[in-house]
């Protein structure tokens, strides 16, 4: 791992020293599985699951933390048995998708969310023709339920369709009163008022937290790292980690440490559970 400042480095010990408060906070692509060109591939990293209950046992809880509709999440990643290898430890796994939306927990195993919002459907009705209208027909198009994704990562450039499609479906989204969340070549549209940063300040609040790690890759982790940082501002120990690659480095500059992808977002939990252990013995 790699701190951006002597800070980074203070900011981890300090967080090592409370770690029985902590919850840590992960994004689930691109932080807990790499990034692929089919969604609904993106498997867990093979080592995660044991990473996660090791790392359990140290601190006060786990919480993953995705745009991904929660059920799926919990399939990809194997988070029912790690939730289970958890609880037999003592200690929760928590899940929040769709940017907070929806909530599942090793404790109540059954996923609770809101229903669609207020204007999706028709969103969804008038997406085809502003794809087609930027040559960007061939866009695959997710429907999360609560939400829908547009992944340009098919298309021939991706990066030219993305900022194509972006102004476009930011002006389709406003006219339904949903909101626009970019991410890495795709583009989500849902609903207003719900993001990673209040389910952050939501299990905070709900756990009484002493401390705060947040890991994520790109620009819809932003809001969570924004609460992460006030909550620092406010005096408690914290540490934002940014998942970097090739493709994405959105957040590096707003990050205590930079780790290379899901590889090394592990490595630096793994050496998390250690120090903690260690302090503890």
């Amino acid at each position: 791992m790699e701190f951006t400042s002597s800070q980074g480095e203070q900011r981890y010990a300090a967080l090592v020293r409370v770690a029985a408060e902590t919850v840590v906070g992960l994004d689930f692509d691109g932080v807990l599985a790499p990034i692929v060109d089919d969604p609904s591939a993106a498997h867990i990293h093979p080592d995660a699951g044991e990473v996660l209950v090791g790392l359990g046992a140290q601190v006060l809880a786990v919480a993953v933390i995705t745009g991904r509709p929660a059920r799926q999440a919990l399939d990809l990643g194997g988070l029912e048995e790690v939730g289970t290898a958890m609880g037999d430890a003592g200690k929760d796994l928590y899940l929040f998708g769709q940017y907070g939306n929806e909530r599942w927990s090793s404790t109540n195993r059954r996923v609770i969310g809101p229903r669609p919002p207020h204007g999706l459907a028709s969103f969804e009705g008038e997406l085809p023709r502003v794809l087609r209208r930027v040559d960007a027909g061939e866009a695959y198009v997710e429907d999360k339920g609560l939400a829908v994704a547009v992944h340009t990562r098919r298309l021939p450039d991706a990066e030219a369709a993305f900022a194509r499609l972006l102004p476009e479906l930011e002006a389709l989204a406003a006219r339904h009163d949903l909101v626009v969340e970019p991410g890495r070549s795709v583009i989500e549209v849902r609903s207003p008022g719900s993001h990673k940063g209040t389910a952050v300040r939501t299990i905070v609040e709900e756990l009484d937290a002493g401390g705060f790690l947040f890991a994520g890759d790109d620009l819809g982790d932003l809001e969570a790292f924004e609460a992460v940082r006030q909550l620092g501002d406010d005096g408690m120990p914290t540490l934002l980690v940014a998942s970097s690659s090739d493709e994405e480095n959105a957040l590096v500059g707003l990050a205590d440490v930079v780790v290379p992808g899901p590889a090394g977002v592990l490595t630096l939990l793994r050496q998390l559970t250690e120090d903690a252990a260690s302090l503890r013995a």
